[in-house]
């Protein structure tokens, strides 16, 4: 039986909280997304607070990446309702998403192998800047190339710069896809699987990256590596078959005899 601790911690539907607040970064209603007669997401409900860090975990085929294609708009939900800082998103086109400060990262690298460090994060400020479609160079001074620079130290790249991404390791590439994220002020992003096939190194390294992340910002990590994701969020989610199985602090996450049997193994 789940503790007294994790069943008060576990998140109620929102339609049983009134009214949606925008210091909630993100509300799911119920969220279900079915193909066919099969239901990948099972009316899923939780909370994001503002400035929250959160994981959602699971076993392969929890439902946990098919959840994140609903709340981009990837796959939208075929039922339920997803509120970002207060906002009705559910209908919205992946790219309007993106405009109102959501981001997200993949588990398979979305980069320009044949281009520069630095050219990948220009393009992905200039991608969600206005006036992104102008033929114009930008000048040296303008705000773009100084928040590309930006970008280089908080992914902590910069003595990578020049170097095509073809030739990055697949830790750096990781990096560089986090601060490609990082492009235009995002108010949430979802991390999908950051840590997959990084060494021992390579995972220091993205532990370090994440806790530097802004305390007003928030994220939702999606991670097979538990000793990062209880490393670095305050909240999570365990999923099982396409449901919200517990959710709670890191600490009773970890403690809770049914996750500890079907996620972490004997080692726990």
């Amino acid at each position: 039986m789940p503790s007294t601790a994790l069943r008060r911690a576990a998140v109620a539907a929102p339609s049983a909280r009134a009214p949606l607040s925008s210091n909630d970064a993100l509300v799911l209603d119920g969220v279900t997304r079915a193909f066919g007669a099969l239901r990948a997401v099972d009316e899923v409900s939780l909370t994001v607070a503002a400035g929250q860090k959160a994981a959602i975990l699971g076993s392969n085929g929890a439902g946990k990446t098919t959840l994140f294609n609903a709340i981009t708009g990837d796959f939208p939900p075929t039922a339920g309702r997803i509120h970002f800082f207060g906002e009705d998103i559910t209908e919205l086109p992946p790219h309007e998403r993106i405009r109102k400060g959501l981001r997200r990262t993949y588990q398979s690298s979305l980069l320009f192998r044949g281009l520069s460090v630095r050219d990948n994060l220009f393009l992905a400020v200039r991608g969600v800047a206005s006036g992104r479609f102008s033929l114009w160079r930008p000048r040296p001074s303008h705000a773009s190339r100084r928040m590309t620079q930006d970008l280089l130290e908080r992914a902590r790249l910069t003595h990578l710069a020049d170097e095509l991404v073809a030739n990055l390791a697949h830790g750096q590439q990781r990096q560089l896809e986090i601060g490609m994220a990082l492009a235009g002020a995002p108010r949430l992003i979802l991390f999908d699987e950051p840590a997959a096939g990084l060494s021992p190194a390579e995972r220091r390294e993205l532990v370090l990256l994440l806790r530097s992340l802004p305390a007003h910002m928030s994220f939702v990590l999606i991670e097979h590596d538990l000793d990062i994701a209880l490393r670095v969020v305050e909240h999570v989610t365990v999923m099982h078959n396409g449901r919200v199985l517990r959710a709670g602090t890191p600490a009773e996450i970890e403690s809770d005899p049914q996750v500890q049997a079907i996620y972490m193994g004997s080692r726990h």
